[in-house]
């Protein structure tokens, strides 16, 4: 009887223990279900609250770019300074110099995008480009050379005079680089950019594309 005591009493508590382990694995089980389901829930939220791109924004992408180089120049520019002081309209001796020195310059122009409209009617869109312009002259401090430099001690070069004839080379490296076509070039790449963004919208088969000046 006593054995028989014993072996009921181990059945007892395995069952007990049973129990706890199967009620504590379907709170688990009901505890994941509902986390599942939670999450699920989040995000049908946040992608039914997710704010429709704005059409126009989306078929052309340009109006927040603002300024873009579309077109680089490189010009040399040689700056020579000669001249002698005088008195009473005639020169003083010993007092000649000549100073021959050139930089390089880097002149980018383009377009601000942030100042396109446009439009599209009829399989026609109308792309009003506003001025292509010089957006920036950089000077290469590296690319200093000097060719000759001949000077006295009573009429030396300076760092004034050094600086007067970096604004002369930069405007003419401007002047250079407009005359050999940087802005037709700038204006020619923007509108390549430009037709970029509206063929990932429209299919350019089917569409015309019309650049006019913005006034």
């Amino acid at each position: 009887m006593n054995k028989q005591n014993e072996i009921m009493e181990k059945m007892e508590k395995l069952g007990k223990s049973t129990g706890k382990f199967i009620e504590r694995y379907l709170k688990t089980k009901v505890m994941i279900v509902i986390g599942i389901l939670m999450l699920t829930a989040i995000i049908s939220i946040g992608l039914s609250s997710r704010p429709t791109p704005d059409n126009k924004t989306t078929k052309m992408g340009v109006e927040d770019i603002g300024e873009v180089v579309t077109r680089v120049a490189y010009c040399t520019e040689i700056s020579l300074t000669e001249d002698v002081k005088k008195l009473l309209g005639l020169k003083i001796p010993f007092t000649q110099r000549k100073y021959i020195c050139s930089y390089d310059f880097v002149i980018k122009a383009g377009v601000d995008f942030g100042e396109i409209e446009w439009k599209e009617k009829n399989n026609t869109i109308e792309v009003k480009l506003p001025e292509v312009k010089v957006i920036s002259s950089e000077l290469d401090m590296e690319s200093f050379k000097i060719y000759h430099k001949d000077e006295s001690v009573f009429n030396q070069i300076d760092l004034a005079d050094n600086n007067e004839a970096i604004k002369i080379m930069k405007r003419n490296a401007e002047k250079t680089a407009v005359e050999n076509g940087l802005l037709e070039e700038a204006r020619s790449n923007a509108e390549m950019l430009v037709k970029e963004f509206i063929s990932s919208a429209y299919d350019l088969k089917k569409y015309k594309v019309v650049f006019t000046d913005k006034q």
